[in-house]
């Protein structure tokens, strides 16, 4: 049996068989990682993954039941780590999933350049802003903001870290579209699925799931628009199909 520390709970991933160690006191998971894990393009039988910026591991997770691959998720915050590794060992995926607690700007020198097939990140949204601006705790600043990495950060690692044809795939708020767009070209992370996701119908889009191909050749498909909510504050059906894997009657 898992130790559960302080103030930490197991909750259930959605519909399925799994659980997660979450805690009020640090950054938990939202629907941006739930969403990035279903965007993702997955090897089904084999192949090797990299989750940056893993926090307490949720997309690993996700990602296991999509694919037979191995996954390795790092994260620079020793307690969410330690969460991540210990929801591992509950589940019983230590033959699959491996959490390495580091900096992901050193996780090349580490793991391996040009090795694996697919990388992912829910990196942090905000620039760095001063002391008086940021949360007042820790965990959840460093998750917001980009204290120990920056989007560039991120996508130069990504690319170092992807084999020739090997998929990035990230998620981030609209407003930093042509930031990602344009680091992805420049560390040849060719741009080939975008798409955009709605709160509700009629609002802005809030957040956007891209994904890129390292050498691809230009070719941008935009694909349907995702609306989270509908006019009720219901999920729509898409949603829980991604939620739950079910179409309500």
């Amino acid at each position: 049996m898992v130790e559960l520390y302080e103030d930490e709970r197991l909750d259930y991933l959605f519909n399925e068989e799994l659980r997660i160690i979450q805690s009020p006191s640090v950054f938990s998971f939202s629907l941006d990682a739930v969403l990035l894990a279903h965007f993702a393009y997955m090897p089904i039988q084999k192949g090797q993954i990299v989750d940056l910026c893993t926090g307490n591991g949720v997309i690993p997770l996700l990602l296991s039941r999509r694919t037979k691959g191995t996954i390795i998720g790092i994260e620079i915050q020793e307690r969410l780590c330690d969460m991540a590794r210990r929801s591992v060992q509950y589940n019983g995926l230590e033959g699959q999933i491996e959490i390495i607690h580091g900096d992901i700007k050193e996780a090349p020198q580490r793991i391996g350049y040009s090795r694996y097939d697919v990388v992912t990140c829910n990196p942090p949204y905000f620039p760095a802003v001063g002391k008086d601006e940021l949360s007042k705790n820790e965990h959840i600043a460093i998750a917001r903001h980009e204290i120990y990495c920056t989007l560039e950060d991120v996508i130069r690692v990504s690319s170092q870290l992807l084999k020739q044809g090997g998929k990035a795939a990230f998620v981030h708020r609209p407003g930093r579209l042509l930031d990602l767009v344009t680091l992805m070209r420049q560390y040849r992370l060719e741009p080939k699925r975008l798409r955009f996701v709605y709160p509700k119908e009629g609002k802005e889009a809030n957040m956007i799931l891209i994904e890129g191909t390292k050498d691809a050749s230009p070719d941008l498909k935009v694909l349907p628009p995702l609306v989270v909510y509908n006019e009720n504050n219901e999920y729509t059906e898409e949603t829980k199909r991604i939620l739950y894997g079910i179409i309500s009657s």
